[in-house]
């Protein structure tokens, strides 16, 4: 799932029995730059397009990396073993738990299609809030030097 303050810009389930290594996340980031390059056309032509990810291996490899570089794309940092810094772990994931809970399927396509149903169900103002709490996330981390905390009192 990719999405912005202004929504979902694209989504993808990865197809069964594959994992998600390096070559397969390298293909997604073509698709995913072309849907950009359409649904986002001024954060393309004006080239302030940032991407943010996960430290997870695919994500992190050199030819990611090279690749990202090769098209000049900035990439905001992501501190390791730090979910409440990843807008998809505290915002995108919990939606969808919350709203799929209970509820039985009979094959992965339902589930899918379901999935697709709901996200399509979130608002703008709910993707801009969720990027004021990314906002607030990072602040907090900043003040605190990095240190761990508990809870959500800020």
């Amino acid at each position: 799932m990719f999405f912005d303050w202004k929504g979902i810009v694209r989504h993808e389930f990865v197809p069964r029995g594959q994992m998600v290594n390096k070559q397969l996340y390298q293909k997604v980031l073509v698709r995913l730059r072309d849907a950009v390059c359409r649904k986002r056309p001024e954060l393309w032509k004006n080239q302030t397009l940032m991407w943010h990810h996960n430290n997870a291996l695919s994500h992190m490899s050199l030819l990611i990396r090279s690749y990202l570089a090769k098209h000049q794309t900035s990439v905001v940092p992501h501190p390791p073993y730090s979910p409440d810094l990843a807008p998809a772990d505290f915002f995108m994931f919990p939606k969808l738990k919350t709203t799929l809970k209970g509820r039985r399927f009979q094959t992965i396509e339902e589930i899918q299609q379901n999935a697709i149903r709901e996200l399509r169900t979130i608002t703008e103002s709910a993707f801009q809030e969720a990027f004021q709490q990314w906002k607030k996330h990072w602040e907090r981390c900043i003040t605190s030097r990095g240190d761990c905390f508990e809870g959500d009192s800020t």
